[in-house]
């Protein structure tokens, strides 16, 4: 049948896509390390995440946790930092490491027909990491420079001790990290923590993409005979101690010509019944370029280039944030704003076509990110490792496309209250 090029096409909303979460495939290596398999998509790649519970919540010292995850690619017994990334990039590979709170992740991108010659180089970094003085102190030098220099940034300090406001210093979500913590790292620390918590540590894996027939042999080959998962690996106990005060005025740059700003107050994490909802609400407040936030105080007032209010997903805590950068002159007119687009919906219920709107808006990105092997096994990976199902899933899409104004209003009315704020500005 000829297409009809004078009658436009049907469109659809989002809200009335049938999205689907394509499942995992799931096995063990022979040491009992939990693979969690993606296979998909037309091009010849694939991606290794191999998830190690090594985050700073383990650390007994500020910076190791971090420190020894990044060093873990810069040396092992035979070979070195150099010769480890001339190696991954002849095959063209690509080795990253992330450190997180409760986490730390060894990431490979890769071709699928080269995974039989960089398996064995990522086994070797976990099994065989020499951590050489001269990389540490590389990486020191490297770290104190760099914290020099953002100490000079507003936003840097805003971010840092907003946190610290919400969680207390002592805390893994609070606590960052000082000149004398780089300068305190010796080379025995490292070894300490690397031998608990990676050699010796917990482990699960992650992989999507085209996979070769070899894949489960190799992984078994080199990461399966590792001493991983044979001790139970405890996660530690750390107690919130917010800060008393609720309202902090910063001056890190006397010269400075506009205020960083920092709004948050404490928010129940993923598994709480509101938090589906709430993402609504957030989105509507200040979660997208058509949010309220941005209308309001980029869009009509002209007091920033961008505001944005988000929900900050730890796995056994979280905030409700407002985050942006106003002139000096504007900072207390900008929070002023913010407070009355809180009160509007508190008193107001959303409207119709507004909440239609952020609803497309929602599961018309979720779809986005959906597209493609590495996007659905990395959500995948978040609801795992946050102790999350596949009914999650769904019911996040249940609660938005069924939401209505009432229930944003009283959610409203529940968490987005001034006097629950933390408020801070640094200039």
């Amino acid at each position: 049948m000829a297409l009809d090029r004078i009658v436009a096409p049907v469109i659809k909303d989002a809200i009335d896509f049938n999205i689907q979460l394509k499942p995992y495939q799931k096995f063990s290596l022979d040491n009992g390390v939990e693979v969690y398999a993606y296979e998909g998509g037309s091009q010849e790649v694939l991606l290794v995440d191999m998830v190690f519970y090594a985050g700073n919540s383990f650390e007994q010292k500020n910076w190791v946790a971090a420190a020894t995850n990044f060093l873990l690619k810069n040396g092992t017994s035979t070979k070195t930092s150099f010769e480890i990334t001339d190696a991954f990039e002849f095959y063209g590979a690509h080795l990253n490491r992330t450190c997180t709170n409760e986490t730390a992740t060894v990431t490979l991108h890769g071709l699928s027909k080269h995974f039989h010659e960089v398996i064995p180089i990522m086994g070797e970094i976990i099994s065989e990491a020499s951590f050489p003085e001269k990389e540490i102190a590389i990486l020191k030098q490297n770290q104190i420079q760099r914290l020099l220099l953002n100490l000079k940034k507003g936003d840097f300090i805003a971010n840092r001790l907003i946190d610290e406001y919400l969680f207390g210093f002592d805390h893994p979500y609070g606590k960052y990290s000082v000149e004398k913590d780089y300068t305190a790292i010796n080379r025995e620390d490292l070894v300490a923590f690397y031998e608990q918590y990676y050699l010796n540590g917990k482990c699960v894996i992650f992989i999507a993409g085209k996979f070769p027939s070899t894949m489960e042999s190799l992984l078994n080959k080199h990461i399966g005979q590792l001493p991983l998962n044979k001790k139970e690996i405890k996660e530690q106990a750390h107690p919130i101690i917010s800060a008393t005060e609720k309202k902090y005025s910063i001056i890190n740059d006397a010269a400075s010509v506009q205020g960083s700003i920092r709004l948050a107050r404490h928010f129940p994490n993923r598994h709480h019944p509101d938090f589906p909802a709430a993402q609504v609400l957030n989105n509507i407040f200040g979660g997208f370029f058509g949010s309220r936030l941005m209308s309001n105080i980029r869009e009509d007032k002209g007091y920033t280039y961008g505001i944005h209010s988000y929900l900050q997903n730890y796995k056994h805590a979280g905030a409700w944030m407002v985050s942006t950068d106003a002139g000096k002159d504007v900072c207390k007119a900008t929070i002023e704003e913010v407070y009355k687009e809180m009160k509007k919906l508190r008193e107001e219920p959303v409207g119709e076509d507004e909440l239609k709107l952020v609803k497309n808006y929602m599961l018309g990105a979720l779809l986005g990110d959906l597209d493609g092997p590495f996007q659905i096994i990395s959500r995948w990976k978040t609801y795992l490792l946050n102790d999350l199902t596949e009914d999650y899933f769904y019911n996040t899409i249940k609660v938005v496309r069924s939401v209505r104004p009432e229930e944003l209003q009283a959610l409203a009315n529940t968490y987005l209250k001034e006097e629950d704020f933390y408020e801070l500005v640094v200039y």
